[in-house]
């Protein structure tokens, strides 16, 4: 079940799943946290599809939310989607708190609704997903984190269906 940040609490509140709480329409942009990169996704409530868009790859946050900004600026999402790192025994991953503050500062900076959705094994997907299509070396690497959060943002709709 995917999270959503209550913007008067630093912590997630879950909504029970027969409640929709989410828009019906519009551009969802889903980010694969990562401390050296962030892979971005795009995607429709219409459609249910979802597209590797962008990594970002800048060092310090400013450029990295000045990034965001831009893409958020051109694709006027409805929702954002950020992936919350699992253990395979379900167990929150390290990272994920930093996914968690990742998510409130998205939230809290473009006052657009942002969901957390479990991301268990999404770049080991993605990873031999572009493999099976020929990628390697250098252009494995700069799509992996794009194509992560196409994962993502495929879960969080599966989760919505």
């Amino acid at each position: 079940m995917s999270d959503e940040l209550n913007a008067n609490s630093s912590k997630p509140t879950r909504h029970p799943s027969h409640v929709t709480r989410h828009p019906s329409t519009g551009t969802v942009l889903a980010f694969d946290f990562g401390t050296r990169r962030i892979g971005v996704a795009v995607g429709d409530f219409e459609t249910r599809l979802a597209h590797p868009l962008a990594t970002v790859a800048a060092s310090d946050n400013r450029a990295r939310f000045g990034a965001i900004e831009r893409l958020i600026a051109e694709w006027r999402p409805a929702l954002l989607v950020v992936g919350l790192p699992s253990r395979s025994d379900g167990t929150e991953h390290p990272v994920g708190q930093l996914a968690r503050r990742f998510a409130q500062r998205l939230h809290g900076r473009f006052g657009v609704r942002t969901e957390l959705v479990d991301e268990h094994l999404t770049s080991y997907d993605a990873e031999d997903s572009l493999r099976s299509s020929g990628a390697r070396g250098a252009r494995l690497k700069a799509g992996l984190d794009a194509v992560a959060a196409q994962r993502i943002l495929e879960a969080y709709f599966g989760e919505k269906s």
